[in-house]
């Protein structure tokens, strides 16, 4: 055999590919010079080379020292091949990171990335779920953003959210193709994974509850196990089925609402649908089988921090962080919901929800930080944040990562602070966070969520109409977010209205009202003529502008606002009054405001298509207020404060583009969002 017959000859085109390849990699280590290169020109002069999986992507570490000599955060540097803009997620981001440098010290580990192609360029800030920012800061500045302490279990945490989220998909889409198995729509399948999410932590955290099974007494947790499902088939799914029934009224998992009424996350109508024992065993072996390398009850520090799990037992989902088992099931909640089916429910966008809680939190933090660690004289924390149309409580989830993170800014980042900062954040998780909404699936969903972050008694329930509900009491808030439903109310809107004259007072002669602006009080069920006489509005009132009252009515004085709003309200001269409302008339001659209810602290504008994917086009913006503080010798009214300059921002792009009824990532278009509330913290 000649040494030619031995060689496989490889074609022209073969060859074309391997030269393509090797001038990718060529294109992408040229870029992560010049990024070292710039880096290193604004101080960042220390490098460290680090390594994917991926031979066509390259990562490096660079950091330097601020003007007191500490060595800086570092900064990982992402370069990418161009055609591949589609990885840079949220999720890709976090897992190249811990792939690249998840084996390093804490201090180590990456505080901000930067990630380009050579054309596109995004940065990231290393929390969970990483948040887009708008540029990195300087190496001065760079320290003054704290370090999240990372749980050892931490890295394979990570590893299990791509494990579930792969899973839950596909069981989703097994369900929904194939099997069926007695659910009509894919928000029954969403809804029962949520219960078997709540039957597994109810396991994990109550070991030893039992329940009766015909004339039987039967521990929980045995039953509830994919070994027993699997050996035991439909027995097994019928005790499951009465354990849910019976256990879903645990005190553990009922929350009481302003007004005392107790709200568990199921009612007594909700039972589990799934009848088919293949999907109980393929659903509970994904949550309950997780892989894990064990060590002692002491952590260690092995070569792959990714192998640490903690304890002896097997591993199970009280193992995974709080903030990722979340965020698995929020991200397998907006890629699987339906809102359409006449429920109305627009899930709102991630970029809008972290823009809002960005600006929010910057200005509680630099204003007001004492109130996120204080407490009551009934030993509970002051701070409150509520979303009285939550919905899923997407916006109360993301609400919560940013308070954690703001407490480390107000009690310290030092060990020492670490257990007064974890048994006040503990308290905040039963006591500060408030949700209502008309959907049951809604709430259960919502319920669902904070449970599996941690905050099993987050208090959400379900109400008729947050609009009128004493379940959600007047001045009980220090924050609200929230995209309340808007549009034309369609029944039982005449009762509402009239519950939102309480500000309006008969006329000496009788005719029509008078406005006389409270702190708790209500007006905006009625309109005023050209002639500054109030009467009842028509009953085509947008549902928004009733919502902007009953927020600034939940409000503290001095309370945060920030709302999505149709652009109309903010803008059409029809809707001029509730402008004069909310901030009041303007002086000709000074040029103030005056009688207003609150200050306008920020209006950004959004694109078109953001909720393109609810199926709506229709143009909204981010209002945020503050509402004004009660007067020092009148609590009942308010303090004459001055309205200053206001913030006003266009996004045109959040940073994807909608295609095929999914989020696009992968044409390079900004979040214009991330630079808004960078220039908004910045004063800019």
């Amino acid at each position: 055999m000649t040494e030619e017959t031995k060689t496989k000859k490889i074609t022209k085109s073969e060859q074309d590919k391997l030269d393509q390849s090797e001038a990718l990699k060529a294109q992408v280590l040229a870029t992560l010079e010049l990024q070292n290169t710039a880096y290193a020109a604004k101080g960042f002069d220390q490098q460290a080379n680090l390594k994917v999986s991926s031979e066509e992507q390259q990562v490096g570490l660079v950091y330097g020292k601020d003007n007191n000599g500490e060595p800086t955060h570092r900064v990982m540097l992402w370069v990418l091949p161009e055609g591949n803009w589609q990885l840079v997620g949220v999720d890709n981001v976090e897992m190249t990171a811990i792939e690249a440098a998840g084996v390093l010290d804490e201090h180590e580990f990456p505080k901000f990335i930067h990630v380009t192609d050579g054309k596109n360029e995004k940065f990231f800030e290393m929390d969970f779920p990483p948040m887009e920012v708008d540029q990195i800061p300087s190496v001065n500045e760079i320290n003054n953003y704290k370090q999240i302490k990372r749980d050892p279990t931490y890295y394979w945490s990570r590893e299990m959210y791509q494990r579930l989220m792969d899973g839950l998909d596909d069981f989703h889409e097994t369900v929904y193709t194939k099997t069926k198995d007695n659910v009509s729509n894919k928000n029954e399948i969403i809804e029962e994974v949520a219960k078997f999410l709540f039957l597994e932590t109810f396991r994990i955290h109550h070991p030893n509850q039992q329940f009766k099974y015909e004339d039987k007494v039967l521990q929980f947790k045995d039953v509830f196990d994919w070994q027993y499902v699997e050996k035991n088939k439909a027995d097994a799914v019928k005790q499951i089925k009465v354990a849910f029934d019976e256990l879903k009224e645990h005190q553990d998992y009922k929350v009481t609402d302003d007004s005392g009424e107790a709200h568990p996350i199921f009612d007594v109508e909700t039972h589990l649908r799934l009848a088919k024992p293949e999907n109980y065993l393929a659903l509970m072996k994904l949550i309950q089988d997780l892989p894990g390398v064990f060590l002692n009850s002491e952590f260690q520090k092995p070569k792959d921090k990714r192998s640490i799990v903690a304890g002896k037992e097997h591993p199970n989902l009280g193992h995974v962080a709080a903030d990722v088992l979340g965020r698995v099931f929020d991200v397998f909640l907006r890629a699987n919901f339906e809102s359409k089916g006449g429920l109305g429910v627009y899930l709102t966008p991630a970029p809008v929800k972290q823009c809002m809680l960005q600006m929010a939190m910057h200005d509680i933090l630099e204003e007001s930080p004492e109130i996120l660690n204080t407490k009551g004289k009934d030993g509970k924390p002051v701070f409150r944040y509520c979303d009285p149309t939550c919905g899923s409580y997407g916006f109360g989830s993301i609400a919560l990562g940013h308070i954690e993170r703001a407490l480390m800014e107000v009690l310290g980042k030092e060990t020492a602070d670490d257990v007064r900062r974890d048994e006040h954040f503990q308290a905040m998780l039963e006591h500060s966070f408030v949700g209502a909404d008309a959907a049951p699936l809604m709430v259960k969903l919502a319920r669902v969520n904070m449970a599996l972050l941690g905050a099993p008694k987050a208090n959400i329930f379900k109400t008729d109409n947050s609009l009128t509900t004493p379940q959600l009491k007047a001045g009980s808030f220090d924050l609200i977010c929230t995209n309340p439903p808007f549009g034309k109310a369609k029944s039982g809107v005449t009762e509402i209205l009239e519950q939102y004259t309480t500000d309006l007072h008969e006329a000496p002669k009788g005719k029509d009202w008078i406005y006389k602006p409270t702190v708790y009080g209500r007006a905006l069920g009625g309109k005023p003529n050209n002639k500054g006489r109030w009467k009842l509005s028509s009953s085509n009132i947008d549902m928004a502008v009733l919502f902007i009252d009953r927020c600034l009515e939940l409000l503290k004085p001095g309370g945060r606002l920030l709302m999505v709003l149709p652009d109309g309200i903010l803008c059409n001269s029809g809707d001029r009054y509730v402008r004069e409302y909310i901030m009041g008339k303007k002086d000709e001659d000074t040029g103030k405001f005056s009688g207003g209810k609150a200050i306008v602290k920020a209006v950004v504008s959004l694109p078109s298509d953001t909720f393109a994917l609810s199926g709506t086009g229709a143009k909204t913006s981010i209002l945020y207020l503050q509402k004004r503080d009660a007067h020092h010798e009148d609590e009942n009214t308010f303090a004459n404060q001055e309205q200053g300059d206001v913030f006003m921002a266009v996004a045109d792009t959040l940073g994807y583009i909608v295609k095929k009824n999914i989020e696009d990532y992968s044409t390079g278009v900004p979040n214009d969002l991330a630079a808004i509330s960078g220039a908004y913290a910045r004063g800019e």
